[in-house]
């Protein structure tokens, strides 16, 4: 019968993984909780503005939007995950409980996957109207609510998981260097899992810049499509780019370090030094958060707009802003090219 270490501290494990819990705050640790508190600090607001853009403008009042409004949410979520984080880091960790540990490291968990998650979602919805080339998505209500339930369900699934068993406070061997009380099997299943949704994610979008580049070299050869066709691939090819050549590599650039540190420690690599750069990946992870809501909402016209009467409307109620968007309308008047590709 396997014993269990319950009633033990956080600095047992620590001590058994061999990762150092430091008793006094190191110049690294200052550094890495300034940045991380000003970063959780720009998170906040920024996503909290894109909520408040979806939630006050009637032209946001369509499915695709909420979708986008819950990747704000879950990246709001992030943030102040990660700012409880950085509040009982360094030399505070070894007074918390196991309990509070664990909470800790759930929020992370739970937010960072509900953000991916609901990347994979839009990039599959995005797919889907490409292929039917349309700028706005027609997606049901019942649909994205569905949508939306299913994305918290797999990030609770995925958070709560090693707080409810897998872990390591029976199995003292297979604990972690990197998450002291989580077992390495879970670290490498949740860093497969997001290796596996950025791959699906980079295949996805892929297919649709190579569909796009195919419709515009047909409509190149057929000098007499339709205007309103031509307009609509061309901005569908400036949306693709953006989105291949802006987010796509920035969140490789954030996400793919912190997974493979993750898949080293959960493989047990006793040469790979995932100590040294632990906190870095995840500030990284949580800069992703910020660049969705720039690359998502920033660079739509009327985003802008609405976050410019947010922010501050009386002054601009009568200012040049206060204008109407010039942008593409659908037949029913409601503005078409959503920020959600």
């Amino acid at each position: 019968m396997k014993h269990c270490f319950y009633n033990e501290t956080v600095g047992f494990f620590y001590n058994n993984s061999r990762k150092e819990l430091s008793a006094t705050w190191r110049p690294k640790d200052v550094l890495v909780v300034a940045l991380g508190l000003a970063v959780s600090a720009v998170v906040l607001l920024t996503n909290l503005l894109v909520i408040a853009a979806v939630a006050t403008n009637r032209r946001f009042h369509y499915p695709i939007y909420y979708l986008l409004a819950n990747l704000a949410a879950a990246d709001l979520f992030a943030g102040v995950a990660y700012m409880f984080l950085m509040f009982h880091t360094g030399p505070r960790t070894a007074q918390l409980s196991l309990k509070t540990w664990f909470i800790r490291q759930s929020l992370l968990d739970t937010s960072l996957t509900a953000s991916v998650v609901n990347l994979l979602a839009i990039a599959v919805e995005r797919h889907r109207t490409v292929l039917t080339m349309q700028l706005h998505s027609e997606m049901s209500a019942q649909r994205v609510v569905g949508l939306i339930f299913s994305i918290w369900a797999a990030a609770l699934l995925l958070g709560l998981i090693p707080s409810y068993g897998w872990h390591c406070l029976c199995s003292l061997e297979s604990c972690s260097r990197m998450a002291p009380l989580y077992s390495r099997s879970y670290l490498t299943f949740w860093a497969v899992s997001n290796l596996v949704v950025f791959l699906v994610m980079v295949v996805v979008y892929g297919h649709i810049f190579v569909y796009v580049r195919r419709r515009m070299a047909r409509m190149a050869r057929h000098t007499g499509a339709h205007p309103r066709h031509r307009d609509t691939v061309l901005a569908l090819v400036k949306t693709v780019t953006i989105i291949l050549g802006g987010w796509l590599g920035a969140f490789v650039v954030c996400w793919t370090p912190g997974q493979v540190v993750l898949l080293l420690d959960g493989l047990g690599c006793q040469s790979c030094d995932v100590l040294a750069v632990e906190k870095y990946v995840l500030l990284l992870a949580e800069i992703n958060s910020l660049i969705n809501a720039i690359v998502y909402s920033w660079r739509d016209n009327e985003m802008r707009s609405t976050f410019r009467r947010i922010l501050c409307f009386p002054c601009l109620r009568h200012s040049k802003y206060a204008a109407p968007e010039r942008g593409l309308h659908s037949h029913n008047g409601h503005f078409t090219v959503d920020s959600s590709i």
